[in-house]
């Protein structure tokens, strides 16, 4: 039986982001109970990411992996372009909302392939651009004279008191 597995994935925690918005998604997507959804709290820049590689080592030939859009599987081309690699190899099938690029057989499409990398390319350019409007605003916090990153803690000893 050929299985539709889920993926979600937010970059900071639960308190902050609600992944369950992408949970609903992917069920409408196909995938038909909560327990084949793999989702997690990690930034979409690191490749190393737990319930990924678990999702990843789970789906054999034929499978399906479903996601709400390209930037919640990697924010990285490097990474997409393996990503890319093991689900030919696997041969599965990536949903990403409307979008299919099918590896059930042996060709692709190259049209879909190209727009599937693009996409990629999209989400890591957002991603820099994100951290560069971070950095240009700390600095410009730091020119107006606030403080940048977490308050200093003081000590009750001195560095006397400790020995």
């Amino acid at each position: 039986m050929n299985t539709i597995y889920g993926y979600a994935r937010c970059s900071t925690n639960e308190s902050k982001q609600d992944i369950n918005r992408q949970k609903r998604e992917l069920l409408s997507l196909g995938v038909t109970d909560e327990k084949y959804i793999y989702w997690e709290y990690q930034s979409g820049t690191k490749t190393d990411r737990i319930e990924l590689n678990r999702l990843l080592d789970v789906v054999t030939a034929g499978d399906s992996i479903a996601t709400t859009e390209v930037s919640r599987l990697t924010r990285s081309t490097s990474h997409l372009c393996e990503l890319m690699q093991l689900i030919q190899d696997k041969h599965i099938r990536l949903i990403i909302g409307s979008f299919v690029v099918d590896c059930r057989s042996e060709d692709i499409d190259p049209m879909t392939k190209g727009m599937f990398m693009m996409w990629g390319v999209f989400a890591e350019m957002e991603r820099d651009i994100i951290s560069q409007r971070v950095k240009s605003g700390m600095a410009n916090a730091k020119a107006k004279g606030k403080q940048i990153g977490r308050p200093t803690v003081c000590s009750m000893f001195s560095n006397e008191d400790k020995t």
